[in-house]
């Protein structure tokens, strides 16, 4: 083959991008083939549009091209890249080029250096023959750091949602704090700055780790494109310069993927409210609950937020709890005063408590509807508890109740608060909202 012909044929095997010869070669959609790292790269600053061409792909994974693949290997052993030959690349004693890589102990050498007795039993084979695996281990870490970064990037996103989030709701929950220290006495007010400065100090600390954490990532990130690159441009180094760096940028490779960081779970501590539980038990109610149990499922939305009671036959794209459930409905609907009770939830995994619209008698199939309810809920995701309300749908950041929860309706105000019985503390109070319905309590418990 003339040197024209050949360098021809070496440019069709030359990624645009890299100038170099392909490394795990892909076609996309409009036809032109690249490096599976510089298209990846590449996407990231302009997604979805060939380098090229600029034609937008509709896809996203593309399958290795492995007769671009088998050619490029050919052509590394037909006409090895490295024609600068280094110091490193020459035998000390003999000054002969390392051409040979002994398997047993994975030694460069050269031809008079592999027939001496400390090699002559050894296997032996060409650095380009060597070379290629080496290659094809460090794309299969590329692949695994790449995974590693677009998981990276999705907790970035979602801890950056939850420091949202979490603030919006410490936001709330200090209007919540303010609006329950109004109704206590004067000598009082000295204790709500307190509970308030240790709110706003823990609030701090842990929007400090939010961020902290934040950082961590964005800094883990940019440290596995940065070991993602190096691991490109040692692919793409001569035989011999691969096998001399790869134990080296293997090793920190492993290390950096061992230092993972941990998304943060913000949780404010539920501070209890001196005197609350005396003023609650002024408006206590005996027994609010119907003793007549009736079987229920209940139906979530991916993000857990809103809910639906019905029958296990209700038509639709959500998520039921499969477990043994009971629901209860209130054998009194209030239509005026102060009314507090308390639930025991001690045994059981999830549950919703609150009250709902009075609609009369109650349809076997609907028996709540949540767009005239005021609930709390607990429910279990990825081993980890959390609760939440509706109207409107909201996470709290605090600690999950594991005895008592206590219920207070303030109908002629249009509140209704839940507190952690055995702290003494505020779970959560829905704003006033004038109630233009009768309310009856309602319990859910699921155990599992």
């Amino acid at each position: 083959m003339d040197s024209h012909t050949w360098k021809a044929f070496q440019n069709e095997l030359t990624c645009p991008i890299c100038m170099n010869y392909f490394l795990d070669p892909i076609t996309i959609a409009c036809g032109h083939n690249f490096c599976r790292p510089c298209l990846y790269l590449c996407w990231e600053e302009y997604p979805m549009r060939c380098p090229q061409c600029r034609e937008i792909s509709q896809e996203a994974e593309f399958k290795t091209n492995f007769l671009v693949k088998k050619l490029i290997s050919l052509a590394r052993q037909v006409r090895p890249q490295q024609i600068h030959i280094s110091e490193e690349q020459v035998c000390g004693g003999i000054r002969g080029v390392k051409g040979l890589l002994c398997e047993a102990n994975k030694t460069l050498l050269c031809g008079s250096c592999s027939k001496a007795p400390e090699h002559l039993t050894h296997s032996q084979c060409p650095v380009e023959w060597a070379a290629q695996p080496c290659r094809e281990e460090l794309v299969k870490k590329m692949d695994s750091l790449w995974t590693m970064t677009k998981e990276m990037q999705n907790h970035l996103n979602e801890q950056t949602g939850k420091t949202h989030s979490f603030m919006n709701n410490v936001a709330l929950r200090k209007v919540m704090i303010r609006q329950h220290y109004q109704k206590m006495h004067l000598f009082l007010q000295e204790e709500e700055k307190l509970h308030l400065k240790l709110v706003d100090r823990e609030a701090e600390e842990i929007f400090q780790q939010l961020q902290d954490s934040e950082v961590r990532m964005t800094q883990q990130k940019e440290s596995l494109r940065h070991i993602y690159r190096e691991l490109t441009e040692t692919c793409h180094k001569p035989d011999l310069e691969l096998l001399q760096d790869l134990r080296n940028i293997l090793e920190r490779t492993e290390l950096l993927q061992m230092l993972k960081t941990q998304p943060v779970s913000p949780e404010l501590t539920s501070w209890g409210i001196t005197g609350i539980r005396d003023m609650l038990n002024n408006f206590r109610v005996e027994d609010p609950l119907s003793v007549e149990m009736t079987s229920c499922y209940i139906r979530l939305t991916e993000d857990m937020r809103s809910i639906l009671f019905g029958d296990k036959d209700h038509d639709a794209p959500w998520e039921a709890w499969t477990a043994q459930t009971l629901a209860v409905c209130g054998a009194q609907a209030f239509t005026s005063g102060k009314h507090y009770w308390e639930v025991d939830v001690t045994h059981s995994s999830s549950w919703i408590l609150g009250v709902c619209k009075d609609s009369g008698p109650q349809d076997p199939n609907i028996i709540v509807d949540p767009k005239d309810a005021f609930l709390l809920f607990s429910f279990k995701k990825n081993n980890d508890y959390s609760l939440a309300s509706n109207s409107p749908p909201l996470i709290h950041y605090v600690q999950r109740p594991l005895s008592r929860v206590g219920v207070f309706v303030e109908y002629d105000s249009g509140t209704v608060s839940f507190y952690d019985v055995y702290k003494a503390s505020l779970i959560y109070s829905f704003l006033p909202s004038p109630f233009s319905y009768p309310l009856r309590p309602f319990l859910y418990l699921c155990y599992t």
